[in-house]
Parts: C-alpha cells; sequence; structure tokens
C-alpha cells in the first residue's frame, strides 16, 4: 500500500520552528536511541520528527521518553514485599492477560513487561476538533501513520492552549484523558499507575486492545484500527474469565460490554440526527435550537436505558454532547455488529478470528477482507 498524501481536510501540524524546543530535547533523543535501540525505525521516526517538524514532536517526543526512562521491570515489583497488593494483584492479571493474547495469535513481545508508576488519571490528553456544521473529525495528518482525528499531548496546560486556539479559529473542540495508548509494537509500551487504576476487566480489556494495534495496524483506516480492537478487547476479556472458570466474572464482563455497546448505539443514534439536522436546515438560530433540543433528547434516551451493569446517572454529568465529542462516536463503534455476526460464523473462536484480521490487514479494503466469506 503507498504512502497517503495528506487530507485536503486535515488540520496541518505545527509547522517547523521552535527551535530552541528541540535544541532541549538533543538529551531526550540520545535517551529515546538508548531506549529503543532494539527499535530502529521508531529510533529513526523520533530523529526525522525533532529534527524536521517543530515544537508539537518535540514534545512527544520528550514526553514517550520521560515514560520510557521511569519503566520498571514487572517481575522484581511482584517479588517485592513492599508492592502494595493491589498493585501486584493488578500485575499479575497483567501477566496473564499478556499469555492468553499469545495463545489468541496476538503479538505479544516484552509489551507490558514494565511498569511505570504514572500519576493522575492520563498519560495524555487527546484533543479532537470539527468544523462548524460537521460531524466528522477535521483531522490532523502525522508522517507515516497518516491522518488520525486526534491529537495527544503529554502536558495536559499545552493540550488546553492548543484546544483555545482552534475554538479561536471557529472549530468545536473536544479534550480528553487517555490511560493507555500503543507504539504499535514500535517500542516496549509499559504498564502505567492510570492503567491499573481501571477495575479489572477494563484493564484487561486495554491490554489486550492495545496488544490487537502492536498486531495490526492499517494507515488512514482509524475507524477499522479502533473498532477491531475495541471488538476484540472485549470479546477477549470475557473469554479470559470463561477459561479461567470464572462464570460469574465472566457474566458481568458480558453485561458490562452489553451496556456500553447500548449507550454507544445511543449516542451513534444521535450523531446521526446531527448530521440530517446539518444537511437539511441552514445555519442560524433555528438550527442552532434545533441542536440543542436534540442533545437534551439524546441525554434523556441514555439516562432511561435498561443498563444492568451500571446506573446511567452516575454518568449523567459526563455526558459531552457537542459536535467534536460526538465525533469519535463511530471511530470506536463502526461495524461491531458485522464482527459479532463474523465470530459466531467462526464458532466463537477469537484465535481464528485474529488469523483472519492479519491475513485481511493487507488488502486494499481490510473490512470487506474481513468479512468476505
Amino acid at each position: 500500500m503507498t504512502p497517503s498524501s495528506p487530507s485536503s481536510s486535515s488540520i496541518p501540524t505545527e509547522p517547523a520552528a521552535c527551535a530552541s524546543a528541540i535544541n532541549r530535547s538533543a538529551s531526550a533523543r540520545s535517551a529515546a536511541w538508548t531506549a529503543t535501540r532494539r527499535y530502529v525505525p521508531l529510533a529513526l521516526l523520533l530523529v526525522i520528527a525533532l529534527s524536521t517538524s517543530g515544537c508539537y514532536y518535540a514534545h512527544v517526543a520528550v514526553g514517550q521518553t520521560r515514560l520510557l526512562r521511569a519503566r520498571q521491570p514487572i517481575e522484581p515489583i511482584l517479588a517485592d514485599p513492599a508492592t502494595p497488593p493491589e498493585v501486584h494483584q493488578r500485575l499479575l492479571l497483567v501477566q496473564q492477560a499478556r499469555e492468553f493474547a499469545t495463545e489468541l495469535g496476538l503479538d505479544v513481545g516484552e509489551q507490558y513487561t514494565s511498569f511505570v508508576a504514572w500519576p493522575g488519571d492520563r498519560i495524555v490528553t487527546t484533543i479532537v476538533a470539527t468544523r462548524p456544521g460537521e460531524i466528522t473529525p477535521a483531522g490532523f495528518y502525522f508522517p507515516l501513520l497518516g491522518r488520525l482525528p486526534y491529537k495527544g499531548y503529554f502536558d495536559r496546560e499545552r493540550a488546553a492552549k492548543e484546544a483555545a486556539k482552534l475554538r479561536s479559529q471557529g472549530l468545536d473542540v473536544c479534550e480528553f484523558g487517555v490511560r493507555a495508548y500503543s507504539t504499535l509494537g514500535w517500542m516496549n509500551d509499559p504498564v502505567t499507575g492510570p492503567m491499573l487504576r481501571r477495575e479489572a476487566g477494563e484493564l484487561l480489556e486495554t491490554i489486550l486492545h492495545e496488544l490487537v494495534h502492536a498486531t495490526v495496524y492499517v494507515k488512514d483506516h482509524v475507524d477499522f484500527n479502533e473498532s477491531i480492537a475495541r471488538f476484540i478487547g472485549e470479546e477477549a476479556s470475557v473469554a479470559f474469565y470463561d477459561r479461567a472458570g470464572q462464570t460469574e466474572r465472566a457474566r458481568q464482563r458480558r453485561l458490562e460490554i452489553r451496556d456500553a455497546r447500548r449507550v454507544d448505539a445511543e449516542m451513534i443514534r444521535f450523531r446521526d440526527e446531527v448530521v440530517e439536522l446539518y444537511e437539511t436546515q441552514d445555519t442560524g438560530a433555528a438550527r442552532d435550537q434545533a441542536r440543542l433540543d436534540l442533545g437534551e433528547r439524546a441525554r434523556d434516551r441514555i439516562l432511561a436505558l435498561p443498563l444492568e451493569s451500571i446506573d446511567p446517572s452516575r454518568f449523567a454529568g459526563s455526558l459531552r454532547m457537542n459536535d467534536a465529542c460526538v465525533a469519535l462516536t463511530g471511530t470506536y463503534s463502526s461495524d461491531l455488529d458485522r464482527y459479532r455476526e463474523l465470530l459466531e460464523q467462526l464458532g466463537g473462536d477469537l484465535a481464528a478470528f485474529v488469523a483472519r484480521l492479519e491475513n485481511a490487514a493487507n488488502a486494499d479494503d481490510p473490512l470487506q477482507a474481513l468479512l468476505e466469506d
């Protein structure tokens, strides 16, 4: 597959600038090379990016290097009697998840064999932007990775400044925290404090989700990459408990997944309603009011859902219904029903599903290749 050109609708990354920031990161570049000497492609990417692409890439490289340098092997932490019991239990679960991922055919390598006691509730703050009257991300273009709908910052204040800049340009913006991300197998990603602070089933899903990214990544197919990783992560977290004979825990995990998909289905319905509104009504006060009304009705529908694993009122205040926050709904939720049907055709065999995914990854249309008979 030949590299794609930047999308005309993408928001360009920052221009080459900020030489002082790049110079300050020279030691970080050296550390990055040492930490990634077994992963030369990413080391070269960091050097090239820092040399040619300005402050944003310098910021990302410094943040990534800080994360890598803080890693500690998990085994000594598990052997240390001073390790808090909850940390010990979660890290054991990570090791078990890695073993299960190997059985499924995912590329595990040395991923998640180290730990970083990162503070707070996130590793990066990510922003998404949409143009007026649109419900799809404007997107950002990155070398090698192609067009992505989001842009992440290790520095929360820096993300807030970028969000403010985009808003001043008339764009709608959503900011949200990310507990984990994948370097697509280029680096040995660590387990982090924010990941361990998740519920056990969510931690399992996160590890398995990110290992899908390390196994298969299709450039310029963000919806496919994220939705397939979500589906496998969710289904594998249930299968993990089933295999371990933890029937009640598997049942609870299935309820959690079903409830999350119900909420997402309502969000997709809401997104489609907003798209139709923008396509059929002219800009103005009447459309603005109609947009607000759609959001209120969608919120009411979500709060009325018959959820079993969580009380909807607990997350009512966190529902963000602006265009940019709704824009990613399809990214993580597209085609889940079609994946489920395929898994059923395969007799629930997740390893066969993963093998089929790897075969489809190099096709011009990976989704069609995955689903076709």
